[in-house]
């Protein structure tokens, strides 16, 4: 169970947001959590021991025993507070609960996109021949990549704005998905250019996997309104779904500026999942989180989900826009299977905007990338959320070449035959390398 340190997050944090870690041209620093950052009202998120507990437990702090939500089958809730306090002090106090049933305990934290903070959004213009010929294809030489593979049969989960599926770039490759802001099941771009500065990001992200997999499916799951605000529940759930709904690969140009319990979870179980694992579907989870815990084993060597059924989703992450050493989430997560990614420039140099510590795994192509926008047109974003997609796709080349390789092979895989750049993320992804192209990995 996930009873050591992460315990301490429902005391320690303050505020939590997801961000859309885009922007047009040059990137300005994103803003980090602060007062304009908050939680949901009156709710708290707990992981109970034993689901049996939950009426006993609501009713010790003040809670609706009928929960808002429930997180599958597992014992984790969404419950609302009764009498109007603090979901910070709430979760601390559950978190001290003294007959310990509760293994974690903490607010469902919001936010709203720095760029809807700063004004910023995509520069337009751009053809499909422009979108094809760009310097990023390339640099990671997909031409070389997609003579060996191209992504067919996989999958690509991409959780964002929406995603524009009539857009000639994206026609007959998205798959239906789900729309978990506005529980339904159409994940479509929402919101108004220039109105919305969010607007368009899912599109232009989904584009750069079709660029870089043009064989894959897309399987769209919307988690940020049109002003890129969403939450932690959210995410979680989208996850879950994508893993559930057959995703090989699931792609996240969004961070949180914190860390916590239930996302954190989430991630390591879809990195590693067995379909028959009581973790991912059982009632209780007794015995799994102990090994989504230590998710960050075995990276090096391609150990990890080694049992047969484990092959697991390869979830990719933007690093963030903040230019510092600064863990963000997912990509920080550290487990198996996951890829956090930075952003270079067209000059193959670690953009000044994008973070870079050892919590960074690769580099991809980040600044001034065309891709697709709503309407069917095309527009230049800059961000590690550019970086995600190309390195989803390259994930995708990896999987369609390799199918039955786990997730900690595909990463390490991905990994080993990068080129080695100068900065302070060396390694740069190179699909053609990759996918058995070529004998060297590095210039």
């Amino acid at each position: 169970m996930l009873h050591g340190p992460l315990l301490d997050f429902g005391r320690l944090s303050r505020f939590f947001a997801i961000v859309v870690l885009l922007a047009s041209g040059v990137v300005a620093a994103p803003v980090r959590a602060d007062e304009s950052d908050s939680y949901l009202p009156n709710e708290v998120v707990v992981k109970l021991d034993v689901s049996a507990d939950v009426a006993a437990v609501a009713r010790a702090y003040g809670l609706d025993p009928s929960p808002i939500d429930r997180f599958g089958t597992r014992p984790i809730y969404r419950l609302r507070i009764l009498d109007g306090g603090d979901p910070v002090r709430r979760a601390a106090e559950l978190l001290n609960d003294p007959k310990e049933r509760v293994i974690y305990a903490e607010p469902n934290y919001v936010g709203q996109t720095p760029e809807g903070r700063q004004r910023v959004s995509w520069f337009s213009g751009g053809s499909s021949d422009e979108y094809a010929s760009q310097w990023a294809p390339d640099t990671i030489q997909l031409r070389e990549a997609h003579r060996i593979a191209r992504g067919s049969g996989v999958t690509v989960a991409v959780l964002d704005t929406g995603v524009d599926a009539t857009h000639p770039a994206l026609s007959g490759r998205v798959l239906s998905g789900y729309d978990f802001v506005d529980m339904d099941a159409q994940p479509n771009e929402v919101g108004v250019r220039g109105e919305n500065l969010a607007f368009g990001h899912g599109t232009h992200v989904a584009g750069l996997v079709a660029l870089a997999a043009p064989d894959a499916k897309i399987m769209p799951v919307r988690v940020l309104d049109p002003d890129g605000t969403g939450n932690m529940w959210v995410l979680a759930e989208a996850l879950d779904y994508a893993a559930d709904q057959g995703a090989d690969v699931i792609n996240m140009s969004l961070s949180t500026t914190r860390q916590t319990n239930l996302l954190r979870e989430v991630v390591a179980d879809v990195t590693c999942r067995l379909e028959e694992d009581g973790f991912a579907d059982g009632e209780e989870g007794e015995g799994e989180e102990g090994d989504s815990e230590e998710g960050g084993e075995g990276e090096e060597d391609g150990e990890g989900c080694t049992t047969s059924g484990q092959r697991g989703v390869v979830v990719v992450a933007a690093a963030g826009n903040s230019g510092s050493t600064t863990p963000e989430y997912p990509a920080a997560e550290g487990v198996t299977g996951l890829l956090s990614v930075a952003a270079t420039t067209s000059t193959d140099n670690l953009a000044s905007f994008s973070n870079r510590s050892s919590w960074v795994n690769v580099a991809a192509p980040g600044e001034k990338i065309l891709s697709a926008v709503p309407g069917g047109g095309y527009a230049t974003w800059s961000g590690t959320s550019m970086a995600a997609p190309l390195t989803a796709g390259e994930a995708a080349l990896v999987r369609s070449a390799y199918p039955t390789a786990n997730s900690a092979q595909v990463v390490y895989r991905i990994l080993s035959t990068a080129t080695t750049i100068s900065g302070p993320v060396s390694p740069r992804i190179n699909a053609a390398a990759a996918v058995g192209a070529l004998n060297s990995t590095s210039d």
